[in-house]
């Protein structure tokens, strides 16, 4: 009794390692894909940017949402 006792013991030590494993390489695979979404997203927002600044008049850049464009400022003015 005791001898099976301690061999399911072992079975289930071992069964534990490997779905730990498991585990730690799918708690992987989320972090590479939500790194993969983030870059996703700062594609589609440069992108959408770019497209409401090509549809400004002369190119002129979109104003932001305080109502002033991001143009430097000539010091010499």
């Amino acid at each position: 009794m005791r001898e099976q006792l301690e061999q399911r013991v072992r079975e289930l030590r071992a069964e534990q390692h490997k779905g730990q494993q498991v585990l730690a390489g799918l708690e992987n695979q989320e972090a590479e894909l939500r790194q993969t979404l983030l870059r996703i997203s700062g594609a589609i927002q440069v992108l959408e940017e770019m497209l409401a600044g090509s549809a400004a008049p002369n190119g002129t850049p979109p104003a932001t949402e305080n109502g002033f464009r991001n143009d430097p400022v000539d010091a010499r003015a």
